[in-house]
């Protein structure tokens, strides 16, 4: 059986670089990417499962890509807003494209999106924040992590989204500290290999009450891929969550997976994740 896809679509021929027309969440979020080059995986969507943010929030994503996650966000917490970084211009305009295609009935949109190379971040970002003194309520990343050792992707799109060949995931991490707001989460999904990198940043930037929420591909497998959550400011002990196994031993995904990935629930668990601990 082939593994199961998050998103459900059909090639679309138009200007630019060839698209996929499609959506997520079960057909909630109206949502194209490219047909050639880096392909929306499950990271960003269980990232947008696990954020705490509450009605009136904004959240500031780094690398946003397409999209994804601040759509799948939102989609979930309809009184939340987002902002998000990206460098790719095409995939910046692809990402502008998929805000319009959820706006509200009215017309309104409820993310921004914003040119960037990360770990550098533009002054004029802090007048889109949401606070006097220009910092966000929550911020998350989905940092390109794979070894720069490694064979580059020809593809430019896809090596600028999954390499770590410029910049690493800890300097994207101590980038963000300076822009979350004091008891506000800072939500990183990574490889394993990256998390005690990136914990110890974190810990060096003011950050603590540090979790770690590991995703299983199967029951009694080795978890690749972690969600490490800290607080901006805070000061509770080192927590390892359950976190959540994907797959069932057939490649179907589980159906705790399911209701994340299809129905847009809160990652199971979340509620003890997001509670800031100081």
């Amino acid at each position: 059986m082939p593994p199961p896809n998050i998103f459900s679509g059909h090639a679309f021929s138009g200007p630019g670089p060839a698209r996929e027309e499609g959506s997520l969440l079960g057909g909630r979020v109206r949502y194209d990417q490219f047909t050639e080059g880096y392909r929306t995986g499950l990271e960003p969507v269980l990232m947008a499962a696990s954020i705490p943010a509450k009605t009136g929030e904004t959240v500031l994503e780094a690398g946003c890509g397409a999209g994804a996650a601040l759509l799948c966000l939102t989609a979930r917490l309809p009184g939340v807003r987002g902002v998000g970084l990206e460098s790719d211009p095409e995939t910046l305009a692809l990402a502008e494209r998929n805000i319009r295609a959820n706006a509200d009935p009215d017309g309104e949109t409820r993310i921004q999106v914003v040119h960037a190379h990360l770990p550098d971040i533009p002054k004029n970002l802090r007048a889109l924040t949401p606070t006097a003194n220009g910092r966000f309520h929550h911020v998350m990343a989905n940092p390109p992590w794979h070894s720069a050792h490694g064979t580059p992707s020809p593809d430019s799109r896809r090596r600028l989204a999954l390499s770590a060949e410029t910049t690493a995931p800890e300097d994207w991490a101590r980038a963000l500290t300076k822009w979350v707001l004091p008891g506000g989460t800072l939500t990183f999904v990574l490889s394993v290999a990256s998390a005690d990198r990136i914990c110890r940043t974190l810990l060096e930037n003011g950050c603590g009450s540090i979790q770690l929420y590991p995703f299983w591909p199967r029951a009694g497998r080795e978890a690749k891929l972690v969600l490490v959550r800290a607080v901006y400011g805070g000061r509770g002990i080192f927590r390892l969550r359950a976190g959540l196994v994907l797959h069932e031993t057939d490649g179907r995904f589980t159906a705790a997976a399911e209701r994340v990935l299809r129905d847009g629930e809160a990652l199971p668990e979340s509620q003890n994740l997001s509670r800031p601990c100081f």
